[in-house]
């Protein structure tokens, strides 16, 4: 039997998963990070990508969005609060495509540079998106 920890992922609209797993990985601010049992504990700020959780005893990946938030990591429980969260199953492609371009066309006629760092930030979050919905598509994580 293989050691477990609990893993929680929340956004502020609702839960996303909660349940056993035998690791994950998120998207840290400085570079994916895996998380095993027993996992030293940790605080991470999130980038917009892909968390993937291994849960307890199944043969499949889960896979979510998450837009940023934080990473909590105590030996045996794991949360990730998630600005906002999805499935994967659940991402829209023609949704992130549309984002892409509002966020392209803001930094094209940016009025301020408040404008502009908003509008980079959607811009890398959608294309996290795409990304993540592309790599789905071909059978590559991570």
């Amino acid at each position: 039997m293989a050691m477990t920890m609990h893993v929680n992922i929340v956004s502020a609209e609702e839960s996303i998963y909660s349940g056993t797993a035998e690791h994950l990985f998120a998207p840290a601010a400085l570079g994916e990070v895996g998380i095993w049992p027993r996992h030293t504990p940790l605080l991470s700020q999130l980038k917009p990508g892909e968390v993937r959780v291994k849960p307890e005893g199944s043969a499949e990946t889960m896979h979510f969005f998450v837009s940023g938030g934080v990473l909590e990591v105590q030996p045996h429980v794991v949360t990730v609060l998630a600005d906002s969260a999805v499935r994967a199953k659940d991402l829209d492609e023609a949704e992130a495509k549309a984002a892409k371009e509002r966020a392209e066309a803001s930094m094209a006629n940016r009025k301020a540079d408040i404008d502009f760092a908003r509008a980079q930030a959607e811009l890398a979050e959608a294309e996290a998106r795409l990304r993540m919905i592309r790599n789905l598509k071909q059978g590559r994580h991570g």
